[in-house]
């Protein structure tokens, strides 16, 4: 199967994204070929794999989003501004209602956030407390700063779903090593989180500063993550560390995006989704491994940009 894909970035979450618009695949052959265009071992590489896929009702296009382990997730708010760029010059719009695998979000171009710096608004939620839609099988239907049991930490946690789930701790700083022993418990799945869930370490560095840092379910320790980045912004506004309302910067290894959150639990990002380059490669999807690969167009001044953004 010969590919043709775009590598791009949201706030360093990097991705192959392809036109999937009347593409028929089932669902082992999506997870072969994102095992294989995410293997950073491979001739591309990612945090997963994007598609721009066919809208229905009111939606003008959907979203499909396969982390690099082959497992589907309910959305990715950084793919998602990649996905909305290239169905607004697909289909020469400038807003939409996007169809994620279980919700819906809605998405337009917006002014740089740095000069040269491609930008999309998007609005997702409402963000769900309720963890019995994970399912998180456990004592309470809601967790707000408290441990979880069955947990190996005695940190209090926040449960936050948008709507993927989420698990999100403030501290004073982040310990890496913690963060991937608890973000590795959830990652097996076991019988009280069967759908596993992303887990944060969230610092507070100024009144409207949060950074994250993410135990991505299905990719691992991860440098940005755009669904956590929205929880952890409501999670800060829930619990009192930051104000409904009120604009947020976010900050992560892979950059930032600005974060507004409303009372009414919805909350919108403003944030790159930054071309690198363009190529077709060739796909066994009876191995799950890609192989040749031709790139064709490089977007320098797209990258430049974003790194004189993000200094």
């Amino acid at each position: 199967m010969r590919v043709r894909f775009i590598k791009c970035h949201g706030s360093g979450n990097d991705f192959p994204l392809v036109d999937a618009r009347g593409w028929s695949l089932a669902q082992g052959e999506w997870a072969a070929l994102a095992r294989a265009l995410a293997d950073r071992a491979g001739p591309v590489g990612g945090d997963g794999l994007l598609a721009l896929v066919a809208g229905d009702g009111d939606a003008a296009f959907g979203m499909r989003m396969f982390n690099s382990d082959g497992s589907e997730a309910e959305t990715c708010l950084n793919g998602l501004r990649c996905v909305a760029r290239a169905g607004f010059e697909a289909l020469g719009i400038d807003a939409a209602t996007v169809r994620l695998k279980t919700s819906r979000a809605q998405v337009s171009r917006a002014a740089p956030i740095a000069p040269g710096v491609t930008t999309v608004a998007e609005t997702a939620g409402p963000a769900d407390l309720d963890v019995t839609r994970w399912p998180m099988l456990v004592e309470e239907e809601r967790y707000v700063e408290r441990p979880v049991p069955l947990l190996a930490s005695h940190r209090p946690f926040t449960a936050v779903a948008i709507p993927n789930p989420h698990l999100i701790a403030f501290v004073d700083a982040v310990d890496e090593a913690e963060l991937v022993a608890v973000g590795l418990a959830c990652e097996a799945a076991p019988a009280w989180l069967p759908n596993r869930a992303n887990v944060s370490f969230v610092e507070r560095r100024a009144v409207d500063t949060l950074f994250v840092r993410t135990h991505e379910r299905g990719v691992g320790l991860t440098d940005s993550c755009g669904s956590a980045m929205a929880a952890s912004s409501y999670a800060a506004c829930l619990t009192g560390r930051t104000a409904f309302d009120t604009d947020l910067t976010v900050l992560n290894r892979g950059g930032l995006v600005r974060v507004r959150v409303g009372t009414d639990a919805m909350v919108t990002l403003h944030g790159n989704a930054t071309w690198e380059w363009e190529g077709e490669v060739d796909v066994d999807l009876a191995t799950a491994r890609a192989g040749d690969l031709t790139v064709e167009r490089r977007h320098d001044a797209e990258v430049a940009a974003w790194s004189r953004a993000v200094g």
